[in-house]
């Protein structure tokens, strides 16, 4: 099984560094301060708990997530992580046809596989941006359609006017927009979310998660926003019963609560994104302007970057598995000073030795 994401620490060529603390896993987007302790804490205090079944309507988790973003408590759905939603949505919907932007996160197009519908893409063009023109596309009236804000793997922002367009036309031709915001926290931009507004367009769904911005991808924990009521049961409905464990469940309501932690990692990402973009630049790489808390580059005739940094116990995101991209695509996470240092390091040696990107 070939794997679509980051994050392959397993692999027995790691072993040495992985004993040592000296891994450093650029490929996963997680939040470089790691895990809150309020978290770590609440996760152990809730052991006690674990002997019972967890409740599977997650009413204490959608009481605060309610709270938290001042929604009404029956427009949330609670699942196993962000990936698990997906899933669930596509099942629930059972869509015909679908509208994809390429690039994007593979995993919309896996889960739309398993039901057999006819996928559409909107290809964003050499500078990966989603543009006014994607309306067009929205002409041909896809059962659903998903968006993902800031986009992965480019970090890039949909402008709010091509988001406003799309969630008006979403309702004017029926189409069930899911809006991907799983990475918005990271923008330091959240005035940005649709989530105050989805009574306003009740075909919206929203998708959120915990993995990325509280560092608890082990977790496994995310949930969905939306006002179309009869969506989310079927949603409920397509999914197993017990879907988010009791421990993930009060790991949420504690991460809720870490609002100065939050703020302390949107300025440090803000920082060391701006650091990192320039010292890829001056390795030669081309680095698009992404705004979450990773970086999209392309190394011209270099497609074995990622091998070339494995012997050093670092791993960096290969995006060939991305739809529209090539073997010289990378995608970095965003970590704190030391270990960018030491990516920017490890990237000048193997550079040196292996050959630079053609300019």
């Amino acid at each position: 099984m070939e794997l679509q994401h980051g994050g392959n620490v397993y692999d027995g060529g790691l072993e040495a560094f992985r004993r040592n603390g000296t891994l450093l896993d650029f490929s996963a987007n997680i939040n470089p301060l790691g895990m809150p302790e309020g978290v770590r804490r609440a996760v152990t205090e809730a052991l006690s708990q674990a002997v019972h079944y967890p409740d599977p309507m997650c009413r204490k988790l959608k009481e605060a997530l309610g709270e938290y973003h001042g929604v009404p408590e029956e427009y949330l759905i609670c699942g196993n992580g962000g990936a698990d939603l997906i899933y669930r949505l596509v099942y629930a919907l059972r869509p015909g046809t679908a509208l994809l932007t390429a690039p994007t996160f593979a995993e919309y197009e896996e889960a739309l596989k398993q039901t057999g519908t006819e996928i559409s893409f909107y290809r964003t063009g050499p500078e990966l941006e989603i543009r006014e023109d994607i309306l067009e596309q929205m002409e041909e009236r896809p059962d659903v359609m998903f968006l993902c804000n800031p986009n992965n793997p480019t970090g890039l922002l949909t402008e709010p006017s091509i988001l406003e367009a799309a969630a008006t036309r979403a309702e004017e031709l029926g189409i069930c927009l899911v809006l991907d915001e799983c990475f918005l926290d990271f923008t330091g931009q959240e005035e940005r979310s649709f989530i105050g507004r989805t009574e306003e367009f009740p075909h919206l769904f929203i998708l959120k998660s915990f993995t990325k911005m509280y560092a608890m991808p082990g977790i496994r924990l995310g949930y969905g926003i939306s006002g179309n009521r009869e969506l989310l049961e079927c949603m409920e409905r397509a999914g197993q019963c017990w879907g988010v464990s009791v421990l993930a469940s009060e790991a949420g309501i504690a991460a809720l609560k870490e609002r100065a932690y939050k703020e302390e990692a949107v300025r440090l990402v803000r920082r060391e994104r701006q650091m990192l973009k320039k010292g890829l630049e001056d390795l030669g790489l081309r680095v698009w302007d992404g705004q979450a808390d990773y970086l999209f580059f392309r190394a011209d005739g270099v497609t074995d970057l990622y091998e070339r940094l494995y012997p050093e116990g670092i791993l960096i995101r290969r995006c060939a598995n991305y739809r529209g991209l090539d073997r010289e695509c990378y995608r970095t996470a965003v970590k704190t000073r030391e270990e960018n240092l030491r990516l920017l390091e490890a990237l000048e040696r193997v550079l040196s030795k292996g050959g630079r990107p053609q300019t």
